[in-house]
């Protein structure tokens, strides 16, 4: 009898809306991981091609994940500007511009791009993304010439295994603990060598109402390189390589993005088979990257 009466007297009231207004929507996320995680999962295979296209998936908050099925690229976006993280190759880049536009924003309101590390399938296309957005290109010291160059160093553990790539503009250097800050947007970076020398992570924090979370897009950090080369005869980098695996182990860090979304799980955690959302992420995954490097070096112990 209550509820009836209630309705009645809802009904019997005169919504007015002000000539000239509508009433306010409801905001509806663009592309969010609940919808889009499961079609990003059925279009991309694990260590799939690095130019394959994939769609682009708001992981939380303003972070969207808009690179290819091969390799990712992390756009945050912000009310001053945005920010981009990896530019993949150059073709890639105009497929990571593609889902950009997708979702809504201009490349030219992207102010910063930030990279993982130096090599052609993350960076390749930064400056097909420097001529499409005028953004202002971040890296590491180590960094700086390889990009400028768009050679590889030759402290380089893959030296002369990739092709040069198109040289970009490098406009700002950071080291460890710096900040790239715009509007709301800060992103503090981590220097974390060993993958290559000038690699980089990076740690910001991304809010979807009152929900924060604090998100590592961690470099790959694999002791990968050409036949003639051995970590342990390089006794700097080595100690410096396990400095940055600890450094991403010791991070706040709650949801996990790599630089090739597979070495993260990507694909089960768009589908649910894995969290999206863990704050043991960077340790499992630092846990991970020290266990591959102490593999390495026990075979060229054993002279494989």
């Amino acid at each position: 009898m209550f509820a009836s009466i209630a309705f009645l007297a809802l009904a019997a009231q005169q919504i007015v809306v002000p000539l000239g207004k509508t009433p306010r929507q409801i905001e509806r996320p663009i592309h969010p991981v609940e919808e889009w995680g499961p079609i990003w999962a059925a279009n991309c295979k694990d260590w799939d091609e690095w130019d394959k296209p994939a769609p682009p998936v708001r992981i939380h908050g303003n972070t969207y994940l808009v690179g290819t099925c091969g390799i990712s690229a992390i756009l945050i976006a912000g009310e001053d500007g945005h920010v981009l993280i990896d530019g993949g190759t150059e073709r890639g880049a105009d497929l990571i511009a593609e889902n950009i536009r997708q979702l809504g924003f201009k490349l030219k309101d992207i102010k910063y791009l930030l990279m993982s590390h130096e090599h052609l399938d993350h960076v390749g296309g930064m400056a097909r993304l420097q001529q499409l957005t005028g953004a202002t290109l971040v890296t590491s010291r180590a960094a700086e010439t390889v990009m400028n160059s768009g050679a590889a160093s030759a402290d380089d553990p893959q030296a002369g295994e990739h092709p040069p790539f198109r040289a970009a503009s490098v406009g700002r250097v950071v080291g460890d603990g710096s900040d790239v800050l715009i509007g709301n947007i800060r992103v503090f970076a981590m220097t974390t060598p060993g993958h290559t020398p000038g690699a980089l992570s990076w740690r910001w924090e991304s809010c979807d109402g009152g929900v924060c979370r604090t998100i590592v897009y961690a470099d790959s950090l694999t002791p990968v390189s050409r036949d003639d080369y051995k970590f342990s005869a390089h006794p700097e980098s080595l100690e410096a390589f396990r400095a940055s695996i600890a450094k991403i182990a010791a991070s706040p860090c709650e949801i996990l993005l790599t630089p090739h979304p597979s070495s993260s799980a990507m694909r089960d955690r768009m589908i649910g088979k894995a969290p999206l959302f863990d704050p043991d992420g960077c340790k499992n995954y630092a846990a991970k990257l020290s266990k591959n490097l102490d593999e390495r070096l026990a075979k060229e112990a054993a002279g494989q």
